[in-house]
């Protein structure tokens, strides 16, 4: 029977980890479609579950990856058809589902994408979770009245993944972008994304006990949460809107009811995995269209399997920028 590689996590005396393995299509998850994989996305999530460093897990072992994009080798679901060019990001991918850091993927035929008019396979991934994140809070936030003239739109975490692809889309669509970032060695680098403005960490009191302060944000793209989410409650203008989707800096909120009740801030929780098919479809289809990047590898380089445990780590320890890919060698 053929084997093929894949990145497969374990739970070993109570403490997971991923290594390489060898599998075959028998030891995948069931489901309707198998893809030979082209590029698996990197996400912090999948950081966090190959490292052992968050408890995202939700059965062992598991293969890992999130995302997934490539070529239908066979499918009992009539929507594919052998050498049909897909895409998978999210649902129970990488978690409770064998993942896309594999030669071979095996999914749900409701879970699978296809490959918009306009993106390369290798482009998907470079977007996967992330992109499609940003493009996600991005659409939220567009349907909260967020619009260019409003003012300014900040965004947290903006070297990271989501963050700077957010930063690249915002700033096509017109917005004046200012980037938040612990690491000030990566300003030129966001200058070049398209923010207007770098703001470090160290410059901001997020301690500040004043339930309100001077209204800056008209938007705000929030991956860090914590004490950055209360600081962005307390200084959003007048009916600007957040949207929530990470928690990098701490899962609790401790803010006031102010901002929400005197001011009309709204805050939007951006679930990425759960989005349904239709509003999934046309987030990829913008993601192909007004959204779409050029020159994507400024943002996103390519990586093999090998590479995978090493760019984890460094996923973990905050010491990268930008995208991973993993690429797949040709079958």
């Amino acid at each position: 029977m053929k084997t093929f590689r894949a990145f497969r996590i374990f739970d070993e005396d109570g403490k997971s980890g991923g290594r390489l393995v060898e599998l075959s299509l028998d030891d995948l998850d069931p489901g309707e479609v198998v893809i030979r994989a082209h590029f698996s996305g990197v996400n912090y999530k999948d950081a966090l579950a190959a490292t052992g460093a968050g408890k995202v897990i939700r059965r062992f072992p598991c293969v890992g990856g999130v995302d997934v994009s490539g070529v239908v080798e066979s499918s009992t679901d009539a929507r594919y058809k052998a050498g049909d060019q897909v895409l998978v990001t999210g649902y129970h991918m990488g978690v409770a589902h064998d993942g896309g850091f594999a030669e071979y993927v095996r999914a749900p035929a409701d879970w699978v994408v296809p490959l918009p008019a306009g993106l390369s396979l290798f482009e998907a991934m470079a977007l996967g979770t992330a992109g499609f994140t940003a493009a996600l809070a991005i659409h939220r936030l567009e349907q909260n009245e967020l619009a260019p003239d409003n003012g300014k739109v900040i965004v947290t975490g903006a070297s990271g993944g989501v963050g700077s692809l957010a930063v690249r889309m915002l700033s096509r669509l017109g917005y004046r972008v200012v980037a938040l970032t612990g690491k000030a060695s990566e300003k030129d680098y966001l200058l070049a994304l398209g923010a207007s403005e770098v703001l470090l960490r160290s410059e901001v009191d997020f301690g500040s006990k004043r339930p309100l302060e001077r209204e800056l944000w008209a938007g705000a793209l929030d991956a860090v949460g914590g004490d950055t989410l209360a600081w962005l409650t307390r200084t959003m203008q007048q009916n600007g809107a957040i949207a929530s989707f990470g928690n990098a800096g701490g899962l609790e909120l401790h803010t006031s009811v102010f901002p929400f009740i005197l001011r009309g801030v709204k805050l939007l929780g951006v679930d990425s995995a759960a989005t349904a098919m239709p509003l999934r479809r046309q987030m990829w289809q913008r993601l192909a269209g007004d959204l779409r990047i050029e020159q994507i590898g400024q943002i996103a380089h390519r990586i093999t399997l090998d590479d995978l445990s090493d760019v984890c780590a460094k996923l973990i320890a905050n010491g990268s920028h930008g995208r991973s890919v993993v690429e797949f060698a040709p079958n």
